[in-house]
């Protein structure tokens, strides 16, 4: 099964992250944010990190966790590759494994602005969780 299938959008970037469990759909959701961003397959696991964000919902949990991605990204230059994701209540626990981006390493795919909440859809019967990005 793929982790995750991009869906033809205009100006953004939308995709579909499918999983045995809503955890793995997350799991998926990230990976497929690093991976439009950087081409994941020269990546390392050097680094690691421990996330934790809550929300009110599948919906805001799925947003806070995404969005905190892009944070780590953003403010460490750490690509992610690697998640292990639980539910606690209402939180999303993430440990998760990359390294530094190097620029003159690893090839940049595009530029990931946000996550919004604009079309997403959490199916926890598939389960998979669509989301779309700001690019």
């Amino acid at each position: 099964m793929e982790r995750y299938t991009l869906i033809d959008h205009t100006a953004d970037m939308m995709v579909r992250a499918s999983g045995s469990t809503l955890e793995e759909c997350f799991a998926n959701a990230a990976f497929a944010l690093f991976d439009q961003t950087v081409d994941l397959s020269n990546i390392g696991t050097s680094e690691e990190t421990d996330i934790r964000v809550t929300g009110i919902d599948d919906e805001d949990r799925l947003y806070s966790f995404l969005s905190e991605m892009l944070f780590i990204e953003d403010a460490d230059n750490l690509i992610l590759k690697e998640f292990e994701v639980s539910f606690d209540g209402d939180d999303v626990i993430c440990h998760a494994k990359g390294e530094t981006l190097d620029r003159n390493k690893h090839r940049i795919r595009s530029e990931i602005k946000a996550v919004t909440y604009h079309m997403m859809e959490i199916d926890r019967e598939t389960p998979s969780v669509t989301v779309l990005f700001d690019v």
